[in-house]
């Protein structure tokens, strides 16, 4: 896999002088549910990063958003043990035997109004070395976050008055809320480690080594239309999965599916059309039909795409038949691809598991592509399903896996690696110290 060049103009990490410093980090460490670790791998990707801030004499603060503890609809922020950072903190405490304190804060209806005062005890230890780093609490506990106006405002102000440097190493968070994207507008900003090599893949998906193929799934159809059309225009060949691909049989093979949206039919026709002069879609000709939503001996049948016929209505289609993969033209786009970009499970997990199975050690028989995997659920299908293989590969430079499947589906329909706003905010902020003759 060879790798893309930087933009010069992303300031790096490597470039900032943080001897004796404070520097702001934001991870995207969102890997804890109902208060335990799953799976630290999002943790272990960004250590470089913090092992280099410290190398350099800097003074960690960092920070992550846990879950989504914002009520929409009530305007309220629920601050619990369930989305706390505290997991995080044990697990880097126990991996690099320091100790990381995590400040406390007030909390109401609205969540965290405002980092107080408290903090500077904090501060003034990191600074004398009486602690290795502070972890602030969950970002979407704090009211400014993913608020407009003031109050983002506010808190991204207050951030900023923590530190002397600000580093995003957060590729998975995309989203510009305050402490990805406002911040920077007030420090010198640096893109960490990760940030760079998720950068130099994402490349490789948005200028493939051809054949180039793409497999995608789903659970929604209307979540994922962006990115699946600029991602059709981008492949050679395209594998579909999940209920995006149970949406796309309805529409060009006029059957019903259940648990299957009309809305979502009719834009699905959009690229039935496109691809009946294009014929790009892989068609996938065995689909695993069931009765329930669920597994359950008796209520579950292979069915091939052969029989479908219009008007004809199934039940849940949960999966597919790993015999798909086998399938001459299937196989032939696999096994030639020089590049494979997966966002995919393609069965309902936890009970439908072998279409994903198939699909992972299918792609894996293709030795010389470049093998690119989406984040969050694509990965952690892959480790549950193949842990064999996922640690065979870990360090296969023909493998990568990205730490937020999201943000390359953003990137992908902006058609950029460097239109992802919070990496934007900081080439602008570059941009504007060059300016003025400063830097970090």
């Amino acid at each position: 896999m060879e790798l893309a060049s930087l933009d010069q103009r992303l300031p790096l990490v490597q470039q900032a002088s943080l001897r004796d410093k404070v520097v702001l980090v934001r991870f995207d460490h969102n890997v804890v549910k109902k208060g335990i670790i799953n799976d630290p791998f999002r943790i272990d990707r960004t250590l470089g990063t913090l092992f280099y801030i410290v190398a350099q004499g800097g003074k960690p603060i960092m920070m992550t958003h846990v879950g989504r503890p914002r009520d929409k609809k009530a305007g309220t922020i629920k601050v619990s043990a369930d989305s706390g950072v505290e997991p995080i903190v044990a697990y880097l405490e126990s991996k690099l035997h320091v100790k990381i304190e995590v400040p406390s804060f007030p909390a109401g209806e609205q969540g965290i109004t405002a980092i107080d005062t408290s903090i500077n005890h904090n501060i003034r230890r990191l600074r004398e070395g009486e602690i290795a780093g502070i972890y602030l609490p969950n970002t979407r506990w704090f009211a400014g976050e993913e608020a407009k106006g003031e109050a983002r405002e506010d808190f991204a102000l207050q951030l900023a008055g923590l530190a002397d440097v600000y580093v995003n190493d957060a590729f998975g968070s995309w989203q510009p809320h305050a402490s990805t994207f406002d911040v920077t507008k007030h420090l010198p900003s640096y893109a960490g480690y990760l940030l760079q090599d998720e950068m130099r893949h994402l490349e490789l998906v948005l200028n493939p080594a051809r054949p180039f193929v793409g497999v995608v799934a789903g659970a929604k159809y209307d979540t994922k239309i962006g990115p699946l059309q600029a991602l059709y225009q981008q492949v050679d060949r395209l594998i579909l999965g999940g209920v995006i691909y149970n949406t796309y049989l309805c529409a060009k093979y006029g059957v019903k599916i259940a648990g299957v949206a009309e809305e979502d039919i009719a834009a699905a026709r959009d690229l039935v059309t496109a691809d009946a002069e294009a014929g790009k879609i892989i068609e996938l000709p065995y689909i695993v039909e069931s009765d329930i939503l669920g597994r359950e001996e008796g209520k579950y049948r292979t069915r091939a795409l052969s029989e479908l016929k219009p008007g004809m209505e199934l039940g849940y289609v949960l999966d597919i038949d790993p015999k798909s993969f086998e399938a001459p033209a299937v196989a032939l786009a696999l096994g030639q691809a020089a590049s494979i970009f997966v966002n995919a499970v393609m069965g309902f997990t936890p009970h439908f598991t072998d279409g994903s199975r198939a699909l992972d050690t299918t792609i894996d028989a293709n030795r010389a592509a470049a093998k690119l995997y989406g984040g969050g659920d694509t990965l952690q299908e892959f480790k549950d399903l193949c842990p064999g293989l996922y640690l065979s590969v870990l360090d296969n430079a023909q493998y990568y896996f990205f730490t937020g499947g999201g943000s390359v589906l953003k990137a992908i329909e902006q058609h950029s690696a460097y239109g992802l706003e919070p990496v934007a905010a900081l080439m602008a902020n570059a941009a504007n110290l060059q300016g003025k003759g400063l830097d970090g």
